[in-house]
């Protein structure tokens, strides 16, 4: 009677050489550009997450906010038609 006891079997990597899960990802998400040029870089910039680890996004979502809410805040600060006259005159009625 053997009382050996078997080993186990080697577990054998399903991954390429040098390959690490958790190392950073693209994710591939498809940005379609808005025909703003501002905007669009902005948002291209996003795409720098794709190599840094999820401590490094921090950095670029701020910038990618930054740019975005300077675009924005561009969009008030231009000059537009004029207000149309309002309806509601406050002076002396004769």
């Amino acid at each position: 009677m053997d009382d050996a006891v078997p080993e186990a079997a080697p577990v054998r990597e399903e991954t390429e050489p040098g390959h690490d899960p958790a190392a950073p990802a693209p994710l591939n998400v498809p940005r379609t550009p808005t025909g703003v040029a501002d905007v669009d870089a902005s948002l291209d910039r996003l795409g720098d997450a794709d190599h840094l680890a999820t401590d490094g996004h921090i950095e670029v979502y701020e910038d990618v906010h930054r740019g975005l809410r300077d675009a924005l805040t561009a969009l008030d600060a231009r000059p537009g038609p004029p207000a149309p006259p309002s309806q509601h005159q406050h002076g002396p009625r004769s």
